[in-house]
C-alpha cells in the first residue's frame, strides 16, 4: 500500500481523531499504522490559543519522538512551527496529561531515530523522497 498523501479525507480523520481519542480515554485510536498515538497541544505562534494535534510517535525512554513529514509535504506542519516558537507543550497518552518540552534531534541522534521510525512505518521513507525539506525529528521530553 502507498504512502499516504494529504487530501479532504486524510484531513477529516485526524480533525475527528482527537475527538473520538478523548471521549474514549484513549482506547480509540490508540494506534494508527502500526504506531501508537499522542495528543499534542501546542500554543499557537501567531494566535496564542491552544492547537491539538493527534500524532504518532516513537517511544524513547519516558520520552516521545514525533516526526514532523506532514505526509511529505514541502513546509513543515504548523504544530512544528508552534513548538519551535514555544517548546512548552502538553501530551495526552490515553488518560495521562503530560507536560513535556520539545527539543530537535541532530547528527546522530536524530539518524538512529530516524531509522527506529522508519523501521515502525516505512512510509517516512516515502515522505522523505517526496520533499526537498529535511524532515524534523522532535523529542518531546517529560517535565515535573
Amino acid at each position: 500500500m502507498a504512502a499516504l498523501k494529504k487530501n479532504k479525507l486524510v484531513e477529516l480523520f485526524w480533525k475527528v481523531h482527537p475527538w473520538l481519542y478523548k471521549l474514549s480515554g484513549g482506547v480509540v485510536g490508540a494506534r494508527v499504522v502500526g504506531m501508537p498515538v499522542l495528543l499534542l497541544t501546542t500554543t499557537g505562534r501567531k494566535s496564542g490559543a491552544p492547537r491539538e494535534r493527534a500524532l504518532t510517535y516513537v517511544p524513547e525512554g519516558s520520552s516521545f519522538v514525533v516526526i514532523a513529514s506532514y505526509l511529505g509535504e514541502p513546509r513543515h506542519p504548523d504544530w512544528y512551527l508552534n513548538l519551535k516558537a514555544r517548546p512548552e507543550a502538553h501530551v495526552l497518552i490515553g488518560r495521562e496529561s503530560v507536560r513535556v518540552r520539545a527539543r530537535e534531534a541532530q547528527g546522530a541522534e536524530r539518524e538512529r531515530l530516524w531509522k527506529q521510525a522508519v523501521r515502525m512505518n516505512a512510509d517516512y521513507d516515502e515522505y522523505r523522497s517526496r520533499t526537498k525539506r529535511q524532515i524534523p525529528v522532535v523529542i518531546l521530553e517529560r517535565q515535573a
